[in-house]
């Protein structure tokens, strides 16, 4: 009898581990998902391209802004919701880095990415975008009044221009954080402070977020506010043909070139992904001309691979700046708390 219950036992503890084995590790996962914020886009056919061409299902899991996606991320590091993380930028990718995220990966269609977005030599992140963040003008209450609009961060000082300036808080807006960043590698760290007191004497508002400012408060928007100056896109001029009605044969709004802070947007393998062959997958994809040409009329940023051919709209009104204002990732991440902190104190207290 106690043969016969151990021959029993055995057989089915072999039966138990043949089950096992063929419903759990070893079998490939059918999908890849892609954790990201709540500004990420992507076409239907763009995103049935990938799924054709890989046999995976795309999954998208947006989780808040850009710094609240990165935040959930880094508190499951190792144990990643998902496959592949998108939407680090350059102002949040060393503490990205710093927190073990990534597994390195080195896409072969780096090789058509321009050099100038690529960040980390060692490929923890993939650069998928870039959009410069710049001071944005109402062209038209500008010429309706005979003054030239600003052509710089300086001129935002003059007392031509007092009361005109809605700005993004840095505290709460990446916008804003990006124009912070713009007038401290601007001025240095000896003046900023000292720039940002004169444009608070020059009576600037401040608001909350990028939604506020350009379409409640400023002149140039659907939402017709009386400031005719804003922190706002390269791309927004485009936006603002393409989604006004009639559609107007040139931009009302302009860039001020010169204001221009680079942001570049990075995507990453997740270390500890369940689907880490997709995950890769996914990543080359992002560099693909399918998914590049896609970004500018879904997310509005401009592709970072060479040949992507941008919309007329983009190549007629979009801005991209030769020589945009940037700082080093390390030195916003060893910098930026102190830096919000210290702009609030001259700008809102």
């Amino acid at each position: 009898m106690t043969v016969c219950y151990k021959a029993l036992l055995a057989a089915m503890v072999a039966a138990l581990a043949i089950w096992v084995g063929g419903c759990g590790g070893d079998e490939k996962p059918t999908d890849v998902v892609l954790v990201t914020h709540d500004s990420f886009v992507i076409s239907d056919e763009v995103k049935k391209a990938f799924e054709r061409e890989t046999g995976l299902r795309l999954r998208i899991l947006q989780s808040g802004d850009a710094g609240e996606a990165l935040t959930k991320a880094l508190l499951t590091a190792g144990n990643p919701q998902g496959d592949v993380l998108f939407g680090v930028d350059n102002n949040l990718l060393s503490r990205a880095l710093d927190g073990d995220l990534f597994e390195a990966y080195e896409s072969p269609a780096l090789e058509d990415v321009d050099p100038t977005y690529v960040l980390d030599p060692e490929h923890r992140v993939t650069p998928v975008d870039h959009g410069e963040v710049c001071l944005n003008v109402d062209k038209a209450w500008f010429a309706e009044r005979g003054l030239e609009p600003p052509a710089s961060l300086d001129d935002l000082a003059d007392p031509r221009y007092e009361r005109l300036l809605v700005v993004e808080n840095p505290a709460t807006s990446t916008p804003g954080l990006a124009f912070l960043l713009a007038t401290i590698a601007r001025y240095g760290e000896s003046v900023w402070r000292d720039y940002w007191r004169k444009l608070r004497e020059n009576g600037l508002l401040v608001v909350d977020g990028w939604e506020e400012a350009y379409n409640v408060r400023f002149s140039g928007s659907a939402g017709k506010g009386d400031r005719p100056i804003v922190v706002s896109y390269a791309s927004s001029p485009p936006a603002e043909v393409i989604f006004r009605t009639p559609r107007p044969d040139e931009a009302p709004t302009a860039v001020v070139e010169s204001s221009c802070f680079r942001q570049i947007e990075f995507a990453g393998v997740l270390r500890g992904a369940r689907n880490e062959e997709g995950a890769r997958k996914l990543i080359d994809f992002m560099l693909s001309k399918r998914f590049q040409e896609d970004v500018p009329l879904s997310m509005f940023v401009f592709p970072v691979v060479r040949d992507a051919i941008l919309p007329p709209e983009f190549e007629q009104f979009a801005v991209v700046p030769p020589a945009p204002l940037e700082l080093p990732p390390a030195e916003i991440e060893a910098n930026r708390d102190r830096w919000v902190d210290e702009w609030t104190d001259i700008v809102i207290r």
